[in-house]
């Protein structure tokens, strides 16, 4: 294979898997007529079309998907193997990326990169910070952190971080003016703030349990977000009651700002994990960053 013909099955991915030639110029650092000069000599050469265009979307053909699922694979184990030769190097060396939630970046992600990367100059990694469930094999990331739940069997998971819990807060102004909620049901006379989900589109049901008991709650109120910063803000201007993790109201409950309610129906649940395919051979730099996310009660 030659290289330019290389460089066309790279540029038809990069298009395929973006759904856009605006997006994948800029992805590929080129123009949007060279892109499809390059995906035009690509089809030509092969005598098929790959790609149906149309005036608001770019999608594979029949043929096109079957080139995909025979390129990505490939691709994959190019990219593995270049990132394996970072290993003869003096230190450890490559590109890492990473999909996230803004908490589990903030409060663990962060912490232990901040540390690590100081030490290794030619370790890169991208966090890719987002609330939406993210394919990671489909969007080319390393790994992934979500809840520990359960995974896929394909995957491996690493605990990062310790367990989590929920908290149900308002402000005492609110307070002032409501009565204190003393069961789930209660929270029906109340106004509740909600977050929207980036994922599913809709709004998150408020997890509850206590004594082996699991509730739902769908809650109603003014205001609804899609960012738990903005709930806590909202809460303590004391337009409702928020319902987010417990360490991003520490210091409001601590100062008097929030007040904590339903506290007995918030149990701790298991945090944050690392989570990649299970086929993945790891490079140096990846091993690395798996030990220094690791969680160590």
């Amino acid at each position: 294979m030659q290289r330019e013909e290389l460089v066309d099955l790279n540029a038809f991915l990069v298009v395929a898997e973006e759904r856009s030639f605006t997006r994948a110029a800029a992805k590929l650092g080129t123009s949007q007529s060279s892109l499809s000069h390059t995906i035009r000599r690509l089809e030509a050469r092969l005598g098929v079309r790959l790609l149906t265009r149309t005036t608001r979307s770019v999608a594979p053909t029949g043929a096109g998907e079957r080139l995909l699922g025979t390129l990505r694979p490939a691709l994959d184990s190019i990219g593995t193997e270049l990132a394996s030769l970072g290993e003869l190097r003096d230190k450890p060396a490559g590109r890492i990326r990473i999909t996230t939630s803004e908490h589990a970046a903030t409060n663990v992600v962060w912490p232990a990169l901040e540390k690590l990367l100081a030490d290794y100059p030619d370790i890169h990694v991208e966090l890719d910070v987002n609330s939406s469930f993210t394919d990671i094999v489909t969007e080319r990331f390393d790994a992934g952190v979500r809840l520990g739940e359960a995974l896929a069997n394909d995957m491996v998971a690493t605990r990062i971080g310790p367990d989590l819990r929920m908290a149900v807060v308002g402000s005492p102004g609110y307070f002032a003016q409501r009565p204190i909620p003393r069961t789930p049901q209660d929270l029906a006379l109340h106004q509740c703030i909600n977050l929207r989900l980036l994922s599913a589109g809709g709004l998150y049901a408020w997890e509850l349990e206590k004594d082996g008991r699991e509730l739902r709650v769908r809650v109603e109120g003014q205001l609804a977000f899609n960012s738990t910063r903005m709930i806590v803000r909202a809460a303590a201007a004391g337009f409702g009651l928020g319902f987010v993790m417990e360490d991003q109201v520490a210091q409001q409950l601590a100062d008097g700002r929030l007040i904590r309610v339903l506290e007995d129906w918030c149990p701790s649940f298991a945090g944050y994990h690392l989570y990649y395919p299970s086929r993945r051979e790891p490079s140096a730099a990846f091993a690395l960053l798996v030990e220094a996310l690791r969680y160590r009660a």
